[in-house]
């Protein structure tokens, strides 16, 4: 898919990214399960062990900083303060180009500040795009510990499937492993936990939605959602009101609260 800034698409032209994409899609889940092993234990581990970074981006005492977006008079989804308590605006000390255009600052400490009016647009967009599918044929992706819950209550919500934890390779691509699925958009918490699922949308040729952080880049990213994609409130935040926007643009009546989406720590 060929990105449009107007449709809210954000596909570049750039090559893969290799921090990104480091997963081999096989022909063997056998042998692609051995080879994502270790990758997969570092992962876990990684987030079994948040950085000192990771803590200060607002997990559970998100810095109240009101300068957050750029368009004052944005009409939001839900407060500007909602956003902030959840620390959906708080980025992470690296800054990707393709990034750029979705950081609003960045404050003293050398966070990077997500423009919370953008965070919200791209919803909108990403609930507007989401809601022209079969449910069934829409696949949410999760590895990131803090984002398998709200994606797993999102796929709920919207009738999606849903696959958490590792990716298993050849999912979408393998046709003889047991597992193997045909949806039509995927939607990640990370580009990079999700490299996995993003690189077999790609060679399948199916959109792909993601949650963007400052460090993330989108070469094969279709639509972007610019947020804190590992923060345990704002990951609760953004899979909630994607999951009520989409039924909404269903016709559907969203009965769903923030705390259905929360995780426990």
């Amino acid at each position: 898919m060929s990105g449009n800034d107007n449709e809210g698409l954000d596909a570049s032209e750039s090559d893969v990214d290799p921090a990104g994409d480091t997963a081999v899609v096989a022909d063997d889940p056998d042998s692609e399960a051995e080879a994502t092993e270790e990758s997969t234990a570092e992962t876990d581990q990684a987030e079994a062990e948040p950085t000192a970074e990771e803590h200060s981006q607002g997990e559970d005492t998100p810095q109240l900083d009101e300068d957050v977006m750029s368009d004052e008079e944005a009409d939001l989804l839900i407060p500007v303060e909602d956003y902030l308590g959840a620390g959906v605006h708080i980025g992470t000390q690296q800054k990707t180009k393709d990034m750029e255009r979705f950081i609003h600052r960045v404050r003293t400490d050398g966070l990077y500040v997500l423009d919370v009016s953008t965070t919200d647009s791209r919803i909108r967009t990403a609930a507007s795009f989401l809601a022209n599918y079969d449910p069934e044929q829409m696949l949410v992706a999760s590895s990131r510990q803090y984002g398998r819950f709200p994606a797993q209550r999102f796929a709920d919500a919207v009738g999606a499937r849903a696959r958490t934890g590792r990716f298993i390779p050849g999912t979408l691509t393998n046709p003889k492993y047991e597992g193997y699925i045909e949806p039509d958009v995927v939607v990640v918490t990370d580009p990079i936990g999700d490299s996995q699922a993003v690189k077999e949308a790609i060679t399948v040729g199916i959109p792909v939605i993601a949650m963007c952080d400052s460090n993330n880049t989108t070469g094969n990213v279709d639509l972007v959602v610019p947020t804190n994609n590992k923060g345990r409130k704002a990951l609760s935040v953004v899979y909630w009101l994607l999951a009520n926007e989409t039924l909404d643009r269903r016709g559907a009546e969203p009965t769903y609260a923030l705390e259905d989406f929360e995780t426990d720590i």
